[in-house]
């Protein structure tokens, strides 16, 4: 079980720190923002993976394309509460 988050955790740093440098634009988050927005692009990318059949490397390229979307509505709220 301490595999799996520590995976979650690592993997979604990675997902996030690579979704902000394909997203334009300076984003004004910390590294915890940024792992969770990568932990939820994982699990995005594999829920699309098991629900449309995609092989590995497409749930990477899902899962970093739903957290520069995430990045996208987190930038959105944050200028409408500002």
């Amino acid at each position: 079980m301490f595999d799996g988050i520590l995976g979650y955790i690592f993997g979604g740093l990675v997902i996030g720190l690579l979704a902000r440098m394909v997203k334009p634009g300076a984003d004004a988050m910390g590294w915890i923002m940024t792992i969770l927005l990568g932990i939820l692009g994982a699990f995005a990318g594999g829920w699309a993976a098991g629900n449309f059949g995609l092989g590995r490397a497409m749930t990477w390229v899902v899962a970093i394309g739903a957290a520069i979307l995430l990045l996208f509505l987190f930038e959105a709220a944050r200028k409408k509460k500002a």
